[in-house]
């Protein structure tokens, strides 16, 4: 494999180990809604602030947001919004596995939201 092959595999392992844990996709979820500040983010997603701070920093550090301080507060904004969209892909995969597992027990989807 080439060189600028393999930095591009290891560039989107990296994209994707920033993403690979639930609070940053949930901090994902509410930065795609628009520019979010620390205590906001944090009152949302129910994880004290070092904990949600630390974890900005992990998707900063990917290249996934940006900051921005203002005085005392920091604001964090999504920079790639086709996030959104790999999302929405994940959720199809994760739907699609669920149908596909509940059918093999005999039940639908729809039967479970009853």
């Amino acid at each position: 494999m080439q060189a600028s092959a393999i930095r591009r595999v290891r560039g989107r392992v990296a994209v994707l180990k920033a993403l690979a844990h639930p609070v940053r996709v949930q901090l994902i979820e509410q930065l795609s809604r628009g520019e979010r500040c620390v205590c906001e983010i944090h009152a949302i997603v129910g994880s004290d602030l070092t904990t949600v701070s630390k974890h900005l920093s992990v998707l900063k550090s990917a290249g996934l947001v940006s900051d921005e301080r203002r005085g005392q507060q920091v604001f964090y904004t999504l920079l790639v919004p086709c996030l959104n969209s790999f999302v929405e892909c994940v959720d199809a995969v994760v739907s699609r596995r669920l149908s596909e597992a509940l059918e093999a027990r005999g039940m639908t989807l729809e039967a479970t939201k009853r």
